[in-house]
């Protein structure tokens, strides 16, 4: 696959990445799988994966500021 910025390759790889739910509550995906350009480290995040992402969010407590959740696929 090809970066949408430079062209280069995509590798897949696992992040740790921040999602903001709320004015107040952010929460840190961790060991998110996404591809990520080689060159540019521009990423996309695969739309199973995403569906995965929003399930998980939909579920946060927002009356905490910041919440650490693992990426189970």
């Amino acid at each position: 696959m090809k970066c949408r910025v430079c062209g280069s390759e995509l590798a897949s790889t696992t992040t740790d990445f921040p999602f903001k739910v709320t004015e107040r509550t952010i929460v840190i995906v961790k060991n998110l799988p996404v591809a990520q350009c080689r060159s540019c480290s521009e990423y996309l995040i695969e739309d199973p994966v995403f569906a995965k992402v929003e399930e998980l969010l939909s579920k946060v407590d927002t009356s905490v500021e910041l919440e650490i959740i693992a990426f189970a696929a």
